[in-house]
């Protein structure tokens, strides 16, 4: 039986997909390309951006730390209300929307808070729309293999994430920040054009997942969704990926440091994010591959490359610090691609929103508190944050372990 979302019109009268499920993920990686030509734009230069109204570097890693716990434990929300709803297309539109306005807005903006909170309206629009759309991508995934689905989505995702950054650095070279952020508008206008296109050519992506056993089951039980528990090895692996995240600064505390240091003209900035963004692309395809060859051992490359930021991209030597960007672009590619496809592999079907939103929302609380502390830490010793960057990623691969060594490969079921 099909869900509908309220208002929606029944599944006969909406028609039959119209696209196969590699090419919506493939279109769907084309909205989300040029969305995040705008958010990424605005992430590559929200440290120095902020630094310009007299931010501290600790100010500067709370704030976009909290933008990213807000993207991430708010989902505890958003991610209930998709499965609830199943209204995956509004939810997924109203949260693209919500970025595409905040960004822009940053041009004229005159104050420190002001400019905090469209930072973190920005990231709220990502918290609306991320499980509907994961979701989405889940049921397509079933066809080709969920490391390469969400692998060559996040590759596309980070193509733009590439772009945006150089166009943002090409408008500051010319007039400043505020054109930087005004033109993004454009992409953004583009991005909202497709995702009404993809919504008409694929009224019901549910219909993507082959009936099986397993499936029908977890529709069975999808009268009580939100009672059951979640299984145990799901909560080790969110145990485990907040640790390392807590040893993971954000851009905007990078780019506090290559700001105030002097470490490399202003309007390169955005230019050392965007290597950073082309290396996340590369990783997460090499990274969905090798998940789906050797399920979640193959994550444990993140832990390393966690590990090696802060020695490189925490340095007064422009060379280093572009090799950090990419060690850290890598790093993010691995965690914003397979991460995502381990979660829908560990928790039932009919319980992914709810999997996504809680998964997020410890990973993000751990971001947050760990990019604050990397802040405060970088104000009295970078090389007290090595050490503490060294530490979570020890602890994390102690909770790895038990992960590994269960040596399960993902299901191929959906």
């Amino acid at each position: 039986m099909t869900i509908n979302s309220p208002g929606s019109p029944p599944a006969a009268e909406q028609g039959p997909n119209r696209l196969a499920p590699t090419r919506f993920v493939l279109a769907f990686g084309v909205v989300s390309m040029l969305a995040d030509f705008v958010y990424e734009g605005a992430r590559s230069v929200t440290g120095p951006y902020l630094a310009t109204f007299g931010a501290s570097a600790a100010l500067v890693g709370f704030v976009t730390g909290f933008g990213e716990a807000v993207a991430l434990v708010l989902r505890l929300l958003t991610g209930p209300l998709a499965d609830r709803t199943r209204g995956h297309w509004a939810q997924s539109i109203t949260g693209y929307a919500i970025t595409i306005v905040a960004v822009p807005l940053l041009a004229v903006t005159q104050a420190l808070w002001p400019a905090a909170a469209l930072v973190v309206a920005e990231r709220f629009g990502k918290a609306v729309r991320t499980p509907a759309r994961d979701t989405m991508l889940a049921q397509a995934s079933t066809e080709g293999g969920r490391g390469r689905a969400f692998a060559l989505h996040e590759a596309l995702d980070q193509s733009g994430a590439l772009l945006g950054p150089l166009l943002v650095a090409a408008m500051i070279a010319v007039s400043g920040y505020r054109l930087g952020f005004a033109v993004l508008a454009v992409p953004g206008a583009l991005a909202l054009l497709t995702l009404a296109w993809l919504r008409r050519a694929v009224p019901r992506p549910e219909a993507y997942e082959k009936p099986h056993p397993a499936a029908r089951a977890d529709q069975q039980s999808s009268a009580r969704p939100t009672s059951a528990a979640l299984p145990g090895r799901f909560w080790l692996y969110a145990a485990f990926t907040a640790t390392s995240m807590a040893g993971f600064a954000t851009f905007g505390v990078l780019g506090y440091h290559l700001q105030t240091r002097h470490v490399v003209p202003v309007a390169v900035i955005p230019v050392v994010y965007a290597a950073a963004m082309g290396a996340a692309a590369l990783a997460a395809l090499a990274s969905g591959h090798l998940y789906d060859r050797v399920g979640l051992r193959g994550l444990v490359v993140a832990l390393p490359l966690s590990a090696a930021v802060p020695l490189l991209s925490f340095s007064t030597r422009p060379a280093l610090v572009w090799v950090g960007a990419v060690v850290w672009g890598a790093a993010m590619g691995i965690h914003e691609s397979t991460l995502r496809a381990a979660v829908a592999d560990l928790v039932p079907a009919h319980r992914r929103g709810t999997g996504y939103g809680v998964f997020t929302a410890v990973y993000g609380l751990a971001w947050l508190a760990g990019s604050t502390l990397i802040g405060a830490l970088y104000s009295h010793s970078i090389t007290a944050v090595v050490v503490f960057t060294a530490i979570t990623q020890a602890v994390a691969l102690v909770l790895f372990v038990p992960l590994a060594r269960q040596g399960v490969r993902p299901p191929t079921d959906g």
